[in-house]
């Protein structure tokens, strides 16, 4: 399911900004500069790139998609399924639970109800998932941080680029055809590393940490529900526990 809010917010952003130059009087054309793009761009993603192991990189780029595709975080769906599960492992015994752990999708509710049909203790089953819980989630957060590293550095290397063309505008003093290129690099290098930041990366990576957040709940959730069922605790209880964790 698109998220319709990221679309809209991308379009008004960015859109302000070309929408604010042409209302006064400016060219929009005048914000295209192919150096001070290569300045910024490539200096940018350099530096994360040098900063970031290659595994966690490659995470984050997997998951820009999730800005306008989010990853389903169904609640009530993972509600339903757990009652299922409980009502299941009530007339039938924990065993019942195995062919609808070997089609389950979801690789770490699959985990959990295997968990479940080998008779793992309930303290042995919490404390294996959530470890994987704790490495999962962390291992997203990682990939988020790269986008808000990519903001910290966009600025300054705009800064850089911005330097780069005043030094070509003062090594061309006594050509003034050559004056105009060397401070339009200069001050679109400046926007572009600031816009960058403050319009895409750094919302990018507070909406990715939001997502994990939420994927992480979810996933709190299984938790307490294969707990529940493996202590064997009534259908009616382990549905009013985890619909504590629906907001």
């Amino acid at each position: 399911m698109m998220d319709i809010l990221s679309f809209i917010g991308l379009i008004v952003g960015f859109g302000a900004i070309l929408g604010g130059q042409f209302l006064e009087g400016g060219q929009v054309t005048s914000l295209i500069n192919g150096p001070a793009c290569l300045i910024v761009l490539g200096g940018t993603i350099g530096a994360v790139m040098l900063q970031t192991p290659l595994n966690v990189f490659m995470s984050s780029l997997r998951m820009v998609s999730w800005i306008i595709f989010p990853p389903k975080n169904d609640s009530d769906e993972y509600i339903n399924k757990i009652l299922e599960w409980s009502n299941i492992a009530r007339k039938e015994g924990l065993l019942g639970l195995e062919d609808i752990a070997e089609t389950e999708n979801d690789k770490f509710a699959q985990k959990g109800l295997q968990l479940l049909v080998d008779g793992s203790e309930p303290e042995v089953i919490r404390r294996v998932m959530e470890v994987e819980l704790d490495a999962k989630e962390h291992h997203g957060i990682q990939a988020a941080r790269v986008f808000e590293s990519m903001g910290g550095y966009s600025p300054t290397i705009g800064i850089i680029g911005a330097v780069m063309g005043l030094i070509h505008v003062m090594q061309n003093l006594a050509d003034p055809s050559k004056l105009g290129a060397g401070i339009a690099t200069a001050f679109v290098a400046t926007i572009y590393g600031v816009g960058l930041a403050n319009l895409f990366l750094l919302p990018v990576a507070s909406k990715l940490k939001s997502k994990i957040h939420a994927q992480a709940q979810l996933h709190e959730m299984v938790i307490e529900g294969v707990i529940s069922i493996a202590e064997g605790e009534n259908p009616r209880n382990i549905e009013t526990k985890i619909r504590g964790f629906v907001s």
